[in-house]
């Protein structure tokens, strides 16, 4: 072969191969921007859905979490280093490790909606969930069978607890905690709820016996959401007698709006914007504690504890025993679906034959009414 052909050659092969190490290092560099972008990209698009701005930053938080630990970018992960990662160095309790990979597989879906071709173009790699069929959590949550209490232990608990409040060794913030379970297992709310609750969100003259306005949880992470809570003719009367007596008694202004309706046992401190004294209100691991302490006292049978989100189930499970139908349970709930509402009252006691029997007794009613009127 002619050597100035040869030269030639090697020549052009130590070209190609200098563009070659250009190209792999931009490429490298081009990834990570791209990743960068995809990222700012998902999070807009979840906003546009109208999630709540605190959620938007936990959407990606677990991706990049993955990302930094091996120095890759997503469509770069196989199923095997995320299984190391989260049974390694990323485990956590298992409600957290399922909300981070529902996450991870939340911006993959988005990412092989919009990106699969572009990724598969540019950077050659096909775009693939690493949470494949052997690691994807089998639901979302906790969805796990919680029992509540029957309706006649938490009459005989309520009752209790009622008469022993006089030998408290805190009397107003016994009276404040009996009150706000009470209050809890009337109207289901939930306890993150109840504890926002402000003098001004009472409204007596709502409904037939009162509401008071809630920041809701929105459905699917979308941020609080207001709504009115019930508290039934029951709650009513107690709420009335816990303001008259009880509520002025922690030191602070009482009758300000944004006084809270629970406030803790902490001093009140002076609020700048009113220059008002307005206590702390009561957090929800404070509302657990006494109501743990408080089952451990007063609860009876075999269930032998309580916690706020159990009262909300008893809540839905007892009102839909003594007759209320699904969809009014899901209005006390607040809850936008009734297969949300289901999964509250698994425990409900209830019999179709007898169900069937009472409505075709109904409808039999509404026929013989409907020809009395015809005549």
């Amino acid at each position: 072969m002619d050597p100035a052909a040869v030269s030639v050659e090697s020549g052009l092969a130590d070209v190609v191969t200098l563009q070659r190490r250009r190209q792999a290092r931009m490429s490298a560099h081009d990834e990570e921007s791209f990743f960068l972008d995809t990222l700012s990209e998902y999070q807009w698009a979840r906003d546009a859905a109208g999630l709540a701005p605190a959620t938007l930053d936990g959407l990606v938080k677990p991706v990049i979490e993955v990302c930094e630990y091996y120095g890759t970018v997503p469509w770069q992960l196989s199923p095997r280093e995320v299984d190391r990662y989260f049974a390694g160095p990323g485990k956590r309790a298992s409600s957290t490790l399922r909300a981070k990979i529902n996450k991870i597989d939340a911006y993959f879906a988005f990412l092989e909606q919009r990106y699969a071709g572009e990724i598969m173009r540019r950077f050659g790699a096909p775009v693939e969930s690493p949470i494949d069929l052997f690691n994807r959590p089998r639901h979302r949550g906790d969805f796990g069978l919680r029992i509540p209490p029957s309706q006649g232990a938490m009459r005989s608990f309520f009752t209790s607890w009622r008469e022993d409040l006089p030998n408290a060794r805190k009397y107003f913030v016994a009276c404040r905690d009996y009150v706000m379970t009470k209050i809890a297992y009337l109207s289901g709310v939930r306890a993150a709820e109840l504890c926002g609750v402000c003098m001004g969100d009472i409204h007596w003259e709502h409904g037939q016996w009162g509401r008071f306005v809630v920041q809701g949880k929105g459905a699917r992470a979308s941020g609080p959401r207001p709504r009115e809570a019930y508290m039934f003719q029951e709650g009513r009367a107690l709420l009335w007698w816990y303001i008259e007596e009880i509520r002025g008694e922690f030191g602070d202004d009482a009758e300000h709006p944004r006084a809270p309706l629970w406030p803790s046992e902490r001093k009140p401190t002076a609020v700048a914007a009113l220059n008002l004294p307005i206590a702390p209100a009561i957090v929800p691991s404070t509302f657990r504690r006494s109501l743990h302490a408080a089952a451990t006292n007063y609860l009876t049978g075999p269930v032998a504890d309580l916690f706020p989100h159990l009262l909300r189930y008893a809540c839905a499970t007892h009102n839909y025993e003594r007759g209320m139908t699904l969809w009014e349970v899901q209005k006390v709930l607040g809850h936008d679906w009734a297969t949300t509402t289901l999964r509250y009252m698994a425990t409900a006691h209830a019999d179709p034959e007898v169900a069937n029997l009472a409505a075709s007794s109904q409808a039999a009613q509404r026929l013989v009414m409907d020809r009395g009127n015809l005549r």
